[in-house]
């Protein structure tokens, strides 16, 4: 009660200070629209002289020192990037044209909400921000693995993280959305309902930033050497396959080990099992901009890949780690206004709002206008012009003249033709009123967050259902609780329902849900099932079958499976044929969360201790849906709730290949028709 009635008088508080006042900029001029920025058109581009956004969106950038307002919990890796065929016909990029030629590239993974010290298997967004080193100049490709966002246009990005950061008024919960703010901010903004409905999902709990994938978000142009534009859109595919872990498994982990994703991006480098992912574009020509049962341009939406496939045309391996975390990681700029000759923007309002608030983040964060000049961020080829001075600059200008046109110098350093690779912005016509609205085409806001929900197995969507019981449960305003169950009632009866009665409120009256498609491709069901990398906690004592454990070690060796052994003690462990392993972990030091299946070897039935410590060790992976194998004596420790005769548990008793069955249930990831209490 204590903490209901504080957040009661933090509300009263909020009332009698604000209630019956007028929303005004900070010179005081009244506010007469905070939703939309002024755009040239409708569907037109965000314009320089919008003070208000201008402002807002300033004093959010400069929030927090010094580290980023977003994506503060990152890690990063270098690599490179090769184009399988030359895209010519869609782009004049020069990195996209000649497959032999491989560009230096720098990605940076992160969690949106939570601080630099905050955990990694927070339930959140991730992102993927690509810097390629082009013989062009840096273009960026700055990304989340969620292929759609929370809001439509940039004016509200300020609201909605100030509604999922902690509550300023405790500064809890910390890399959280379960809490009343962000959920009144959804029930009151339901432009959020497709985002959202992904942040409940699996997609929001990745097993890897190795096993992610990832998305431009926004559209954007190609344009080849005749000037010929289409829309385009970028994924990234994780040759792994997009794979997640469960709710409960990533609590467990964030205490465990808060480094998870981290330390396997990092060990999968050092190991040389470097992470690869292949480039994927859809395309979209000009002529059929409009030829969709949504706006192409709305970030909120994706492409269905059924309706626009997604072309694969190159690949990305990251092969080397940071020397240096700060210097590199911490201190790289990413923006999505850092493009390169055929590749250009569209009135997307979001990426428009962006193109602006990348920089200005930039020079409070790095101190000043030469944060280009830091190594990460130095593009490979030369660059000149007649910007001078400033906090942070290493280069040191000769001569007098810093200013064009001019005859002291020649006029140099001197502009580009289109032809001499100098880059022009595509000519699209613009003609419309000065406005603050909203396209009409940007207001259905439901049909894809249903579409999602029904390319769901039935597994994802017990998770997405229990994912919103946890995030509401937590929420103490019952009036909150009530909006969002009534907002997703327009996505799903059986989702809502399910909601109000996990959190007991009253259930919404059935709707009419019009939308009865599916997408495969958004279901992880549907994903590559890959052993390669996957690690597997072999359990061991003295006294396993040293000859059967090998012959299997090997084949599963043979697949790149990871193997590290477990026991109750450091040390060696020896086996009746003599055979002996070193063990990599105790279980003090080790915990199923950490590792893909499980394999148990056994050991002398007489060490009671180490049967009690197995037996918890294998019964929280088993309740997390994970492959289990047993060896002979092994199998003594799966009598808890009938595990022998569960799918997914293989035996090597009952096995005409234990190898290869064991391995097969491995590559299913996880085993979600199991009967887990």
């Amino acid at each position: 009660m204590k903490s209901h009635n504080n957040k009661k008088e933090q509300l009263e508080q909020y009332t009698r200070d604000d209630r019956g006042k007028k929303m005004t900029t900070n010179q005081g001029v009244k506010v007469h629209e905070d939703e939309f920025s002024l755009k040239a058109g409708e569907r037109g581009p965000t314009l320089m002289e919008d003070f208000h956004f201008r402002e807002k969106m300033t004093h959010f950038d400069h929030e927090r020192i010094p580290e980023r307002i977003v994506h503060a919990r990152g890690f990063a890796a270098h690599g490179e990037f090769q184009v399988y065929d030359s895209m010519k016909e869609f782009t004049k990029a020069d990195f996209l044209q000649d497959p032999s030629k491989k560009t230096p590239v720098f990605v940076r993974f992160s969690t949106v909400a939570g601080s630099k010290g905050s955990g990694e298997l927070a339930r959140d967004a991730r992102g993927f921000a690509t810097k390629f080193y082009t013989e062009e100049g840096n273009y960026d490709l700055v990304g989340n693995n969620i292929p759609v966002f929370f809001i439509q246009d940039a004016m509200k990005f300020p609201d909605l993280i100030h509604a999922v950061k902690p509550e300023p008024h405790n500064e809890m919960p910390q890399a959280a959305s379960a809490h009343d703010t962000f959920w009144d901010f959804v029930a009151n903004n339901q432009e959020s309902a497709h985002m959202v409905m992904w942040t409940m999902s699996d997609r929001a709990i990745p097993r890897s930033f190795r096993m992610m994938e990832g998305f431009g978000v926004h559209t954007f142009r190609f344009v080849n050497a005749e000037g010929k534009s289409h829309f385009v859109k970028f994924h990234w595919k994780p040759l792994l396959g997009t794979h997640s872990v469960v709710w409960d498994e990533a609590q467990k982990i964030n205490g465990k080990d808060p480094d998870f994703h981290r330390r396997d991006l990092w060990e999968s480098i050092e190991n040389g099992d470097y992470p690869e992912y292949e480039l994927g574009v859809q395309m979209i020509p000009e002529k059929d901009e409009f030829n969709f049962d949504f706006d192409i341009l709305d970030p909120t939406k994706l492409w269905p890949e059924e309706d626009v496939p997604v072309k694969i045309i190159g690949k990305m391996t990251l092969n080397r780690n940071v020397d240096n975390v700060f210097a590199e990681t911490e201190q790289v700029a990413f923006h999505p206004g850092h493009v390169v000759p055929g590749i250009d923007f569209t009135n997307d309002p979001l990426l428009q709002g962006r193109l602006f608030s990348y920089t200005d983040t930039q020079l409070i964060r790095l101190g000043g206008p030469n944060f280009h000049e830091l190594p990460i961020n130095r593009s490979v080829c030369p660059f000149h012009n007649n910007q001078r001075d400033g906090y942070g600059r290493q280069t040191i200008n000769r001569g007098p003249v810093s200013y064009h046109k001019n005859s002291l110098a020649q006029n140099t350093p001197e502009t580009s033709t289109e032809a001499e690779g100098g880059y022009k912005h595509y000519e699209e016509k613009i003609d419309g009123h000065k406005v603050r609205a909203r396209s009409e085409s940007f207001k259905d806001h439901f049909s894809q967050a249903t579409l999602f929900w029904n390319s769901m197995s039935d597994a994802e969507k017990q998770h997405i259902m229990n994912a919103f019981s946890f995030e509401l449960g937590k929420v103490e305003s019952e009036s909150v609780q009530k909006q969002v169950v009534e907002m997703f009632s327009n996505v799903s009866t059986e989702l809502a329902r399910n909601i109000a009665e996990a959190i007991g409120v009253e259930p919404p009256e059935p709707k009419e849900i019009k939308m009865r498609k599916s997408s495969p491709a958004l279901s992880q069901e549907s994903t590559v099932k890959s052993v390669v990398t996957r690690k597997v906690g072999v359990i061991i004592g003295d006294g396993f079958d040293g000859t059967e454990l090998q012959a299997i070690l090997e084949k599963l060796k043979k697949q790149q499976i990871i193997i590290e052994f477990i026991s109750d003690r450091l040390g060696s462990v020896k086996g009746e044929n003599g055979a002996t392993y070193q063990v990599d972990h105790t279980f003090l030091t080790a915990d199923s969360v950490l590792f893909d299946a499980v394999l148990i070897a056994g050991g002398n039935e007489e060490n009671k201790d180490f049967y009690k410590k197995a037996t918890l060790f294998v019964h929280e992976a088993y309740s997390h849906f994970k492959p289990i194998g047993a060896i002979k004596i092994g199998e003594d420790l799966l009598h808890v709730d009938d595990m022998k005769v569960s799918p997914g548990v293989v035996l090597s008793r009952d096995s005409e290949d234990f190898s290869k069955e064991f391995v097969d249930a491995l590559a299913a990831h996880r085993h979600w028709n199991r009967d887990v209490v």
